[in-house]
C-alpha cells in the first residue's frame, strides 16, 4: 500500500455591513474588528470545500520553514 498526501482546504467567508466615510476607511475598520477577535469565521461561514492530492512546492516549504522557526 503506498501513503499520499491529501490537502483539504476550507474557504471561509462572511459579509459585514460597516458605516464610514470611505471604502478604504470601511476596509481598515473590518480588518481591526477581525484581527482583534471581533469577527469569528466559523464552519457556517463555509463558502467552498476542496480536498486534492497535495503537491509541494516552493511556497509550502517556504510556508513551512518559517513555521518551523517560530
Amino acid at each position: 500500500m503506498k501513503t499520499y498526501k491529501i490537502e483539504i482546504e476550507e474557504i471561509l467567508q462572511d459579509v459585514v455591513e460597516v458605516k464610514s466615510k470611505s471604502l478604504k476607511d470601511a476596509i481598515n475598520i473590518v480588518k481591526e474588528k477581525y484581527y482583534s477577535g471581533e469577527y469569528v469565521l466559523d464552519s457556517e461561514a463555509i463558502k467552498e470545500i476542496n480536498i486534492k492530492e497535495y503537491i509541494e512546492t516552493l511556497f509550502n516549504e517556504k510556508a513551512k520553514k518559517k513555521e518551523l522557526e517560530r
